[in-house]
Order: structure tokens, then sequence, then C-alpha cells
């Protein structure tokens, strides 16, 4: 069941991220002027990171009932997640060019995750 929960968190992490750009990024993207957020120009490339965000949010909880599903213990599986949303902090980082602080949280959670695992393990 883990296995088939697992998959399915791929899937939907991945028609996420394809859909919305297709379908609400993209086009936002292309309008000819860029929407006004409170009389500022609209963050589309914030809402463009946290939209995928999302997406590698739900890889992280993929690799975790993944690593479960196999056998691998708590640590391996808090390990994975770890290993996850370390890679999930590159994309605010890219999309802000740093400037948003989320990267850091993800980064910093990210090595926690890994850290532990390595001292229970």
């Amino acid at each position: 069941m883990l296995f088939v929960a697992s998959a399915l968190m791929v899937v939907l992490a991945v028609g996420h991220s394809i859909f919305g750009e297709r379908f609400i990024l993209g086009p936002l993207g292309r309008l000819p002027e860029p929407p006004r957020l409170a009389g500022q120009e609209f963050p589309l490339a914030t809402v463009r990171f946290a939209w995928h965000v999302a997406s590698g949010l739900s890889i992280t909880i993929a690799a975790a009932l993944f690593a479960v599903a196999v056998g691998a213990g708590p640590a391996a599986a808090i390990a994975t997640a770890g290993w996850c949303l370390a890679a999930t902090a590159v994309l605010p980082f890219v999309y802000s060019r740093a400037r948003h602080p989320s990267w850091i949280v993800l980064a910093a959670a990210g090595a926690f995750c890994v850290l532990w695992s390595f001292s229970v393990g």
C-alpha cells in the first residue's frame, strides 16, 4: 500500500508541475502587462517557485513513503526526506535569485533531517 501511496504522490507532483506551468504559470507570464497585486508588479517568480515547491514536497513525501515501504528504517526515511527537502531548496534559490528566505529554511530542515539520521543510524 505504501508503494501505491508513494507512486500517487509522484504522479501528483509531476502533474501539478506540468499542468501548472501549462495552464496557470505560463499564461500569467505571457500577459502583455503583468498583473498588479496591491499596486505592485505581480511577483510571478515567487508564484512559480512556490508552485513547484509544492511539487517538491510531494516528492519528499513519496520518497519517505517509498523508503518505509522497502523496509528502510525510520532513520533512512528521514534522511531521504532530508535530501529531498534540500533539493527542493534549489527552486526558491534559483527563481528568486536567493532573495526569498524559504530556500534557507528548506535547506536547513533538510540538513537537520540528514544529520539526525546519521546520529541515530
